[in-house]
């Protein structure tokens, strides 16, 4: 009545085959910046810890690449599929200036009006300082914004009434266009659109989202009916909730029985969208998943990241856990001891690069190695069998709601 959990390697001495199906967060660039990410960070990996890794172009229509590899000793062939909602993404994205200020007031005044705000600090304060900043950041835009149309104003002075306004507003809107140009450093626009595409719904998931996962879902399911040694789901940051409602979906529905089946979410903002009124199904799906033997869920976040919810246990903080949870294994990346001095000094203010650490090289790797786990001969079951969930594991549930769809 569904895939094995836990399992061991059926490959024997053989070739290990995994298909690996990673969602990305809320990320509007085109896959191959995923394939080029891997094919680079794999490569540093590999010369840190003696893997020999190799990746060549995928067959099929959908996104992705294949990996041979040879780790600890054994030869693995890995196919990740990237399942792309970069395209909606995109789409939520095209605001403007004014667009974007309105979707500003409307998302603050759900997180503060639903109580939710006031918990996620007291679970987390770095990631709130994190959705804060777009929210204070367009503020003091919009403020320097009227002090140079005053200032126009000003200098203006004897003008034609008219002219001086209308010179005024274009002073006003240079300004602000300006900072819209430069978002590309400053991210500020494009944290307000991730916020406000989560709230869009009041936490619920968007109609087109929601075919999405339904596509997502057909694409697991085709996996574990590939033969291969284990299907591995990789969930990153926006892309974690999403994994737990399509594997939820996908596991009602039934699975076939054949691949080991995992789950590795990294870097989960997952409170950000199930402490919200709308949620109900998010919190459903995570009271669900916690509690199913058909699946291993291993949580990786590290407190050196400040855009996660680090160690915090996503269906326990949602107030969902019940007594029969089982995951998911909450561990730590542990950013301060994986990485080198030097690297962590040259990467500890790069805050949207750590949060991609999680797949990328250590060049002091620990317990947690995302090649080792998507090019190795183990599955997430083997790999991790045995390992106690982290003493610093925060399991307070402070949801303001709690119910369940």
């Amino acid at each position: 009545m569904g895939v094995t959990t836990a399992g061991d390697s059926t490959g024997g001495a053989g070739v290990f085959r995994r298909h690996v199906l990673y969602i990305p967060g809320y990320d509007p660039f085109p896959p191959r910046r995923y394939r080029e990410l891997y094919r680079t960070e794999g490569a540093a990996q590999a010369a840190i810890s003696g893997h020999a890794i190799a990746l060549k172009p995928r067959e099929g229509a959908t996104y992705g690449w294949t990996v041979a590899a040879r780790v600890e000793g054994r030869a693995v062939e890995t196919e990740v599929e990237v399942l792309v909602w970069s395209d909606l993404v995109k789409g939520s994205m095209g605001r403007g200036i004014i667009g974007t200020y309105g979707q500003m007031l409307r998302t603050a005044w759900l997180y503060i009006g639903s109580g939710a705000l006031r918990r996620l600090i007291r679970l987390r304060k770095g990631p709130m300082i994190a959705a804060l900043y777009p929210v204070v950041a367009l503020v003091l835009q919009a403020v320097l914004a009227l002090l140079v149309a005053g200032l126009v104003l000003w200098l203006g002075w004897g003008l034609p009434w008219g002219l001086g306004w209308l010179l005024a507003a274009g002073g006003a809107w240079a300004v602000l266009e300006g900072f819209r140009r430069l978002d590309h450093r400053l991210f500020v626009y494009y944290l307000m659109h991730d916020y406000a595409f989560t709230t869009v719904q009041g936490g619920a998931y968007p109609a087109v989202l929601q075919e999405r996962l339904r596509e997502f879902g057909a694409r697991v399911r085709a996996a574990l009916g590939s033969g291969v040694d284990e299907v591995l789901v990789v969930g990153h940051s926006s892309g974690v909730h999403l994994g737990v409602s399509l594997l939820a979906d996908l596991i009602r529905a039934g699975v076939p029985r054949g691949s080991v089946l995992g789950f590795l979410s990294l870097g989960q903002a997952v409170p950000m969208v199930s402490f919200l009124p709308g949620a109900a199904r998010l919190r459903g799906d995570l009271a669900f998943l916690s509690q199913r033997d058909e699946l291993t869920w291993v949580d990786v976040t590290a407190p050196g990241d400040g855009c996660s919810f680090a160690l915090c246990d996503p269906v326990a903080v949602s107030g969902v856990a019940t007594e029969g949870q089982r995951w998911p294994l909450i561990l730590s990346a542990a950013f301060t001891q994986t990485l080198s001095p030097e690297r962590w000094a040259a990467l500890r203010r790069r805050y949207f690069r750590l949060h991609f650490q999680y797949l990328c090289a250590f060049d002091r790797p620990g317990g947690y190695d995302y090649f080792r786990i998507t090019a190795g001969p183990l599955t997430l079951a083997e790999r991790f069998r045995g390992r106690k969930a982290s003493s610093s594991r925060i399991a307070t549930p402070l949801s303001p709601f709690k119910d369940v769809a």
